[in-house]
């Protein structure tokens, strides 16, 4: 077990060194050598863990959603009893660049983005894993509010989940640029889900209801 342990807490050591090369010089400056330097440990060491850049930078990508899950969850500890509209607050509160830890999670994976569209070996990775999660939790959270009531019986969900993730990718990237600050990009935000929880209905109306099993609205979904 300690071995594990051991394992696991070199894996964030270089991760996390990657994370810090990537905010400081960007994520085309990142390199094995660069991140080894940056974490303090040998080329060799990172080339043990991680057999490729692209490798490497996936697992930077899915500490980065990890950690992010984790204060997502302590978001909703410190809410009482949260309703689907607070729950889904949470969730996209935490999905914009307003505090440095979450700045680090939008810079990387949108550079990885980019990236990715020249560099099949980034492609490759399951980078888009977390937004598909995300989203499917979002039309989860929002069947539950049809079903209570907060949102239109004519909201399709599906649909109102991708807008929400799209708006909030958005506006991230705009705080990120420097276009608005992370408190006008929650105001715009908070602007959406009063419409959207207004019970009678912002949301796009029409037959094709997202089919989302309803989830508990302060529980994450698998």
């Amino acid at each position: 077990m300690p071995r594990t342990a051991d394992h696991d807490a070199r894996r964030a050591q270089i991760t996390d060194g990657l994370v810090r090369v990537a905010g400081r010089d960007g994520l085309h400056a990142v390199t094995m050598r660069s991140v080894a330097a940056e974490a303090g440990v040998s080329l060799r060491l990172v080339q043990y863990y991680f057999e490729s850049k692209a490798q490497l930078m996936n697992a930077a990508l899915e500490r980065l959603e990890r950690l992010s899950r984790e204060r997502w969850a302590a978001r909703l500890a410190a809410l009482p009893a949260p309703a689907p509209r607070a729950f889904v607050e949470a969730l996209l509160a935490e999905a914009l660049p307003t505090d440095p830890d979450s700045r680090a999670f939008h810079q990387v994976w949108t550079s990885y983005a980019v990236l990715s569209m020249t560099d099949p070996s980034l492609a490759d990775q399951p980078f888009v894993d977390g937004p598909d999660r995300l989203e499917r939790q979002l039309a989860r959270a929002l069947d539950a509010a049809v079903a209570g009531g907060s949102v239109a019986a004519s909201a399709d969900t599906a649909t109102e989940a991708a807008r929400l993730l799209a708006l909030v990718h958005g506006l991230g990237t705009s705080v990120l640029v420097g276009r608005r600050t992370s408190e006008s990009a929650m105001d715009v935000l908070r602007y959406h889900l009063d419409a959207l929880f207004s019970g009678g209905g912002s949301g796009v109306s029409g037959s094709g209801r997202g089919r989302g099993t309803p989830a508990a609205p302060g529980r994450p979904a698998p």
